[in-house]
């Protein structure tokens, strides 16, 4: 009998067993490990002796969560950085050159758009921007230079979703690497690997790490790419087969940029994987909750939730993710101005910007995270004036109720 996620993450065993029969992952703060010979440590600069060596290439506490999240994802391989960011950037990294190009959803979170249309672009990496809702305008970008297909599972703030099987569809035919940013919905909800997703990005600063705890991010090889279809890559299956993707990673890019999980991170992301499906369960019941009375409420213009059956999305959140997809919930008032009041208004609800805090917290995106953009820009992605969007939180839903209608009232 399968055991539940909860289950799981708290009996994965360690990689080796503890001195001291710890019953948690100790958290190993060093630098450097020592090695009995200086043949051995040659060994495993040779890559014959698999070891910890140094903790910008690898920790105990990090193999740890990584090893957790494997177990859970039935993951290839695991690998855990610095941030989310970080996590999108070493992947895109890995796969291209410049020259090479990736087709991408349009409708992503303002700094990956950012990442992929200044930064990278600036390298001469190309993403094409269209609306992976739309699986034939995403073919239509297919050419001999593209790598990948990126998508976000469920867009923030417009909480839009694609049918990721139309996606990997396009992706097997034209032998593309499919890539989703995950984040919104995590493995608990969502299992990549059944709907054709080679590689997930995530940040786990957000479901993950237990409620705004840390920063961190990883990326997830669901190892079922032949990486002989990249041409970046395929000088390097001879030495690496399946793992070629992190080892391109783990001996180039996530090494020489620096971007790994700290152990004290590694050690909070752990206790947060425990948690995930319980605070998960709980602010997905109060999304509900609470779109059913924001819906109902005269002075809310719209709600968008994709878990609610009214939603347009409804059906794909229901077979991709369980009818669970994610735990942000966005609504209208019937200015920018009413907005700003209601939220000034809100004595509970938290001003801030982050997503699945334990904490239910709001913000108003077209002044906020999407202000650099021109206003025609933010149209244009779907980022409205009169919009908020409520990461919610795992308090009361009454209590959330009450502050919101309080806060609707003034």
């Amino acid at each position: 009998m399968k055991k539940s996620f909860t289950t799981r993450s708290l009996h994965v065993p360690f990689p080796k067993k503890d001195a001291h029969r710890s019953l948690d992952m100790p958290i190993y703060e060093s630098v450097a490990f020592e090695f009995d010979s200086s043949e051995d440590i040659a060994a495993n600069f040779r890559g014959e002796l698999p070891a910890h060596v140094y903790s910008r290439t690898s920790n105990p506490t990090v193999e740890y969560f990584e090893q957790k999240l494997k177990t859970l994802t039935g993951a290839h391989h695991v690998l855990a950085l610095s941030s989310g960011m970080s996590a999108i950037t070493n992947t895109i990294l890995a796969i291209c050159k410049s020259g090479d190009n990736i087709i991408s959803g349009n409708h992503l979170f303002a700094h990956s758009y950012s990442l992929f249309d200044q930064t990278l672009r600036n390298y001469g990496l190309e993403t094409r921007f269209t609306d992976t809702t739309k699986a034939d305008e995403v073919e239509k970008l297919v050419d001999e230079n593209t790598r990948a297909i990126y998508f976000e599972t469920v867009t923030n703030p417009q909480l839009e979703i694609a049918d990721i099987l139309k996606l990997s569809n396009i992706a097997k035919k034209y032998k593309l690497l499919l890539i989703s940013d995950s984040t919104i919905t995590p493995p608990v909800v969502f299992n990549a690997k059944d709907f054709g997703v080679d590689i997930e990005v995530m940040s786990t600063t957000k479901h993950i790490s237990g409620g705004a705890t840390s920063f961190g991010g990883v990326i997830v090889d669901h190892g079922t790419y032949d990486w002989q279809l990249n041409p970046n890559l395929k000088p390097l299956v001879e030495k690496f087969g399946k793992d070629t993707f992190v080892g391109r990673l783990r001996k180039n890019y996530y090494r020489n940029t620096g971007g790994a999980m700290t152990a004290h991170t590694a050690h909070y992301q752990i206790l947060g994987l425990d948690l995930l499906e319980l605070r998960f369960e709980r602010s997905y019941d109060n999304c509900m909750k609470l779109g059913k009375f924001l819906g109902n409420h005269p002075q809310v213009k719209g709600v968008t939730y994709p878990g609610m059956k009214n939603a347009v999305n409804y059906d794909l959140a229901k077979v991709q993710f369980d009818g669970k997809p994610g735990t942000i919930i966005t609504f209208d008032l019937e200015s920018e101005q009413a907005c700003f009041a209601f939220m000034n208004r809100l004595q509970l609800i938290r001003r801030a910007t982050n997503l699945n805090d334990n904490k239910s917290l709001i913000i108003h995106p077209w002044s906020t995270i999407y202000v650099e953009f021109s206003e025609a820009d933010r149209l244009a992605m779907k980022i409205k004036p009169t919009a908020m969007r409520l990461s919610v939180g795992i308090e009361s839903a009454d209590d959330l109720i009450a502050d919101i209608e309080q806060a609707l009232n003034g």
